[in-house]
């Protein structure tokens, strides 16, 4: 099993503008080209965090998906975030929609072209999101390179269940996740709760753990810190960024990775539980 490269890239999304946004993260992307296997990006990186659906929800057909297939391509590399896509459009069988408008959906996009996508379960309630958006009803898992990576979005992060990784004995192949990774637009007056959680969800599911989130001032005028994070499966820090805009790389190392869990198999005194 080889390593994994893993890119995090935190920027100022620029309020309520596609087109600006792709040529921002497009840029930042290409910058790290043929230098890594996976690309993480925030969450709505096209748009910012808004409920207004009318304004940003995008089709699966839209030239905003056309072009993460061709950045993934040029890169060589999964690309990863969440966008708002339509509710009317490529539903498919896991959502389950609460106003028939839109969906904050995580895209898992592969160089080749293929994509799989989760739609956000935990809709963030303060500000209205669940009032506007269909809440997601599945996670997802996915394989790259061997690695079993779980991407979740934002206000998850607040529920451990959800995000609990399970493995069923001590072989490597029987647990659910080696990297969980949270998309994100998290103010900045909840940093503490961000970096707090993220390292707990580390800890707990014997994982890596990948927090991305934005930086900047949003057009509800909410500061986003950046402080995007790769977290070892102890919870100590691979990578911790600013509040500046940033590309960084890291490699997850998997002998590291099973080596921990060999030494320290607290998942063999876990509960046992089902997610609905």
């Amino acid at each position: 099993m080889q390593d994994l490269r893993v890119t995090l890239i935190q920027a100022s999304t620029v309020w309520h503008d596609a087109a600006a946004n792709r040529a921002l993260y497009g840029g930042l992307c290409l910058s790290v080209k043929g230098q890594t296997d996976l690309i993480v990006l925030p969450e709505t990186f096209l748009s910012g965090f808004s409920t207004d659906v009318a304004a940003n929800a995008l089709s699966m057909q839209s030239e905003s998906i056309e072009w993460l297939k061709t950045l993934a391509k040029q890169c060589g590399a999964v690309v990863t975030g969440s966008i708002v896509i339509s509710a009317g459009d490529n539903l498919g069988t896991d959502a389950l929609p609460n106003s028939n408008k839109a969906f904050n959906r995580l895209i898992w996009m592969r160089p080749d072209g293929t994509h799989s996508y989760y739609d956000k379960r935990h809709l963030f309630r303060m500000a209205g999101e669940h009032e506007r958006f269909g809440m997601g009803q599945t996670r997802l898992i996915v394989e790259l390179q061997g690695w079993r990576i779980c991407p979740m979005v934002c206000y998850d992060l607040r529920f451990p269940v959800f995000a609990r990784n399970r493995f069923r004995d001590a072989k490597p192949e029987n647990r659910d996740y080696d990297a969980l990774i949270f998309v994100a637009n998290w103010p900045s007056p909840r940093s503490y709760a961000w970096k707090t959680l993220l390292r707990a969800r580390a800890i707990e599911n014997l994982s890596y753990c990948v927090g991305v989130n934005r930086t900047g001032t949003d057009g509800n005028n909410l500061n986003y810190s950046g402080d995007s994070a790769v977290l070892d499966f102890l919870g100590q820090p691979m990578i911790e960024c600013g509040a500046q805009s940033q590309v960084v790389t890291t490699t997850l190392s998997w002998n590291a990775l099973q080596e921990h869990r060999s030494r320290f198999p607290a998942y063999l005194d876990a509960d046992e539980f089902e997610l609905k």
